[in-house]
């Protein structure tokens, strides 16, 4: 049985990594932590931001990696153990997570900021240029 894919059109072509990386995406249901992500209107000439809230009770500043790989935004945050402690009930588990973010082209990370237990990451896309190409035709006699 073949699979037809969303990209398999003849007129779409080099989409092969995009097509990848949605089945990569669909696999990922991991719901730790939870995100909110929030676009930011433009104000005075700067373009329109979007800002990743993620929900790091808990962690601090030197348990938390935010960087990014090729066109992916990746979080990371890792816990270590306090030593050896009695406890009479533990809720509260030291938990490491990696949440992935697909960036289009173009995006960019303006900065990261923790506060009240919330990692903020704003990004920015400027407007692309508009760019028209004349191809030349060769004509061979």
């Amino acid at each position: 049985m073949s699979r037809i894919t969303p990209f398999a059109s003849p007129l779409l072509l080099g989409f092969d990594a995009m097509e990848k990386t949605l089945e990569r995406i669909s696999k990922a249901s991991d719901g730790y932590p939870p995100y909110n992500i929030e676009r930011i209107a433009a104000d005075s000439g700067a373009p329109e931001r979007l800002r990743i809230t993620l929900a790091v009770a808990g962690f601090s500043e030197e348990e938390l990696d935010v960087s990014t790989e090729e066109n992916q935004l990746v979080i990371r945050g890792r816990q270590v153990e306090q030593g050896e402690r009695d406890y009479l009930y533990r809720g509260i588990a030291a938990r490491q997570f990696q949440r992935t973010f697909v960036l289009a082209d173009g995006m960019q990370v303006l900065g990261a900021a923790l506060k009240n237990g919330l990692l903020s990451v704003d990004l920015i896309r400027p407007e692309p240029a508009r760019m028209v190409k004349k191809i030349n035709i060769s004509v061979s006699q």
